[in-house]
């Protein structure tokens, strides 16, 4: 069993106890209805407002069989010089628009560049590919919709569709010029030594990813495993340049590792930085927990970098 008291710090233990008595850790027995209604009061709670000069537009790419809910996030400055198209987390079960409305205003008053939320379909009324499906459209969107360059940013769940839509779209004439994965859930297997190390992690277990797995397939694994699990891959040549960053304390930190090394073995361009004594979404931490407030200052600047073209890495 690992020992959090020597790791985690009494900013972040304050965080998981703040977020616990609005998302206790049972929350996965609940109905789908009780615990959408829990994470989305979680996240009310937890709102930090937008930066002074960022407006957001809700509105929805039109599609022949359905229309996507997206949220486009501009400053008052001149045209960003990039777009960002953002995936949020939740176990493709919870979250939306609202979930991380605040962190995409917060990225794009930092970086200055124009951010896209995207309110891809959610388990278990829509199982897999639906989300992906989605997540694919909102690109082919962006692509055709933005001259400026694309850069794929998402948390948890969104870093999974992330990595898939990067692997998809690699050989398209608008491919993204990078990827910044924050937490993501990369692998079906487990293979990475922190699904062991932390299975019982606060905020994430393994028996969550079980529950989100099974829920996010019903139970069928799909012919095309990519899409489910980026790191399911047998070729990972062609991917834009990619920033994982990941937290110590959370059963998805070895997704970032692997992923990262087979980038980077196949030629191409990847950092991982594991985030010490940090847990699975402490993006909420950003404004009270220090380490938290720092890796957000690190994500900030991974998408800023990309969406110029620079490697600082």
């Amino acid at each position: 069993m690992t020992d959090y008291s020597k790791i985690i710090d009494a900013e972040t233990w304050a965080f998981i106890e703040r977020t616990n008595s609005f998302y206790p850790p049972d929350t996965i027995d609940f109905t789908i209805q009780q615990q959408r209604a829990i994470y989305d009061r979680m996240c009310r709670e937890f709102f930090a407002g937008y930066p002074e000069g960022v407006t957001a537009e809700t509105t929805s790419i039109a599609l022949i069989d359905r229309e996507i809910p997206i949220r486009i996030y501009r400053t008052a400055a001149p045209e960003a010089a990039a777009m960002v198209l953002y995936f949020h987390g939740g176990g493709f079960v919870v979250g939306g628009l609202d979930s991380h409305d605040d962190v995409c205003a917060e990225l794009c008053a930092r970086t200055g560049y124009e951010v896209v939320s995207v309110d891809y379909r959610l388990a278990p009324e829509h199982r897999h590919p639906a989300a992906f499906d989605d997540a694919l459209a909102a690109f082919e969107w962006g692509a055709a919709a933005y001259v400026k360059p694309i850069v794929l940013c998402g948390d948890s769940a969104g870093g999974n569709l992330v990595a898939a839509v990067s692997h998809a779209t690699r050989g398209h004439a608008r491919a993204t010029v990078g990827q910044v994965l924050i937490y993501p859930g990369l692998d079906g297997e487990g293979r990475g030594r922190s699904h062991v190390e932390h299975a019982d992690a606060p905020m994430l277990t393994a028996r969550d990813l079980a529950f989100y797995r099974d829920i996010r397939t019903g139970g069928v694994t799909p012919a095309d495993v990519t899409t489910l699990y980026p790191l399911a891959d047998n070729d990972f040549s062609g991917l834009p340049p990619t920033v994982v960053i990941t937290a110590q304390c959370d059963p998805l930190s070895s997704d970032g590792d692997l992923y990262s090394r087979q980038i980077v073995e196949a030629g191409g361009k990847a950092w991982w930085l594991e985030e010490p004594g940090l847990v699975h979404g402490y993006l909420r931490a950003r404004h009270t927990v220090g380490r938290a407030r720092e890796s957000f200052g690190r994500i900030v600047d991974a998408v800023s970098a990309l969406g110029k073209g620079e490697w600082p890495y």
